[in-house]
């Protein structure tokens, strides 16, 4: 039963067993990402996408997703530099309401970051995809982050475009797509200076060979795209943390 006044964890350890324990304590000494979750994701009847594996490139493991609004987030923080671990539904959160009823909840992610603390998050399916069990329960959560210097967020939906790109991308992600030892280094080399996808890609090789070694280094940050832009064989490539100053230029 949770304290009143505090928080507690709920979570299955690497046997299986469910472990009860006081979140400040919890949040100090878990490996949450290296656990199952905590529950199932539930099956909705008429959802065209259902519960799932995502395979991450920043663990080399399947992270378990209950929806694609979840799977997009998971893509956004596998490309990520700063997340180290992922996991789906790791913990359940536990505390008493001011009329001291025990409530509870599941943040749909769990994101290690490099510094140590970690983000608990939700992933709604629009933006205004929100009850109010989920509103008194996203500030409960907050608040249980914010003791243990973590983060909460409820992500709102990507955009189209952005999250059409970057599927097409995590379809490259893998290390095999790095492709014949020297490759990576030729394609960071012919778009050291920001030129269109397809003229570097030839300048290097054949496309068929060489592309899904150009989508690699895009997914992993080695390459820099405008991802708010609709790939194409003519859009712009250019070197880790290049800008395109036409889309400033446009933006002023």
């Amino acid at each position: 039963m949770a304290q009143v006044g505090g928080f507690e964890a709920v979570f299955l350890d690497p046997g299986g067993q469910a472990v009860q324990q006081r979140w400040a304590d919890a949040a100090m000494t878990v490996a949450f990402e290296d656990l199952v979750p905590v529950s199932a994701f539930p099956v909705v009847p008429g959802r065209r996408w259902g519960p799932g594996l995502w395979w991450s490139a920043t663990t080399g493991r399947h992270v378990a997703a209950g929806s694609n609004a979840m799977r997009v987030q998971l893509m956004v923080l596998d490309r990520d530099p700063d997340v180290t671990g992922l996991a789906g539904r790791p913990v359940r959160l536990l505390w008493r309401d001011p009329r001291g009823r025990v409530r509870s909840w599941v943040p749909q992610l769990f994101a290690r970051c490099a510094n140590g603390t970690a983000l608990l998050a939700d992933c709604p399916g629009h933006a205004g995809a929100v009850g109010e069990r989920a509103v008194k329960a996203a500030a409960a959560v907050a608040q249980a982050c914010a003791d243990v210097g973590w983060t909460y967020r409820r992500i709102p939906p990507l955009d189209d475009v952005m999250a059409a790109n970057l599927k097409w991308l995590a379809g490259y992600r893998h290390p095999r797509n790095a492709s014949r030892p020297g490759l990576t280094a030729a394609v960071l080399e012919t778009f050291a200076r920001p030129r269109p996808l397809i003229e570097g890609t030839e300048a290097v090789g054949d496309p068929i060979e060489v592309l899904p070694c150009v989508f690699h280094a895009l997914w992993h940050g080695r390459l820099t795209v405008d991802l708010d832009t609709p790939l194409h064989e003519r859009i712009l490539v250019g070197p880790q943390g290049w800008s395109d100053p036409d889309k400033k230029e446009g933006a002023r």
